[in-house]
């Protein structure tokens, strides 16, 4: 039997401000995510978009990961480089949390990809060894509440901070509202950018994107709860990309990428 495993690379746990969403407490979401097959999720914490206690959201996501289901949710810890004292939050999220990877949300932490805090921060998450996941954006502009717009990430300087970067493995969640196919293959040749495919939307779009980064640069993500699980899941049933391609889109590509 061909192994159907997926890990998720987009998935929030918490309360978002707007509206209720399922799953957002960390043992509904692990069941959750146990009914639709996903054998591991990478998780971000929704209260690191609001919060200026960093470290406070940091401790209780990766508590919440370790006591809801071991090795099903990984905690990827919030820093915001906008902040005092950032440098000790992604010291935390390496060496008291233990964590693969952070994700960082520029457009709700209010700065841009060409301040120098973001630079350094890239540098010393590389230096660690800990994958970077760059959040571009979290909902579609129509549903954003009237006085609380969030605009998409200018990913234009992010380009050559990467190639000044090789050891950095750096993933761009919701990405393709604002970025093209060719967009995603300059940065692809930049460096180890890899793209989930959430907001990947047309006909066969995962194919086209397949051929302009490569394979194993496209990473299953959902961006559940605020997307439906089962609008990713159908993308990998409908393409008609190769098993082996769908296999490491699903969770090899994911897999080596953790190591």
């Amino acid at each position: 039997m061909a192994d159907q495993s997926t890990i998720d690379a987009n998935v929030y746990i918490g309360r978002w401000p707007f509206r209720r969403l399922p799953g957002d407490a960390a043992q509904a979401l692990a069941g959750r995510l146990e009914e639709a097959a996903i054998s591991q999720a990478w998780v971000g914490a929704l209260e690191g978009l609001f919060q200026r206690d960093v470290a406070g959201v940091n401790l209780r996501l990766a508590e919440e990961c370790r006591a809801a289901a071991n090795d099903r949710l990984l905690a990827f810890g919030t820093v915001n480089p906008a902040l005092p004292d950032w440098e000790d939050d992604l010291r935390r999220c390496h060496e008291e949390h233990g964590s693969a990877g952070i994700r960082l949300h520029p457009g709700f932490h209010g700065y841009r990809l060409d301040d120098a805090r973001f630079a350094s921060l890239l540098a010393q998450a590389a230096q660690r060894g800990l994958v970077v996941q760059l959040v571009v954006t979290m909902e579609d502009e129509r549903t954003q509440h009237p006085v609380f717009r969030v605009p998409a990430v200018d990913l234009g300087p992010l380009i050559e901070l990467v190639r000044q970067l090789p050891v950095l493995r750096l993933v761009l969640l919701n990405a393709f509202r604002t970025m093209s196919l060719d967009d995603a293959s300059r940065l692809a040749a930049a460096g180890r950018v890899y793209f989930d495919i959430a907001t990947l939307e047309g006909v066969d779009r995962m194919a086209s994107l397949v051929q302009q980064v490569g394979q194993d640069r496209v990473l299953f993500g959902s961006h559940f709860p605020l997307f439906y699980l089962e609008s990713a899941q159908l993308k990998l049933r409908e393409t008609a990309l190769p098993a082996g391609v769908v296999r490491a889109i699903r969770h090899e590509n994911a897999r080596r990428l953790l190591e």
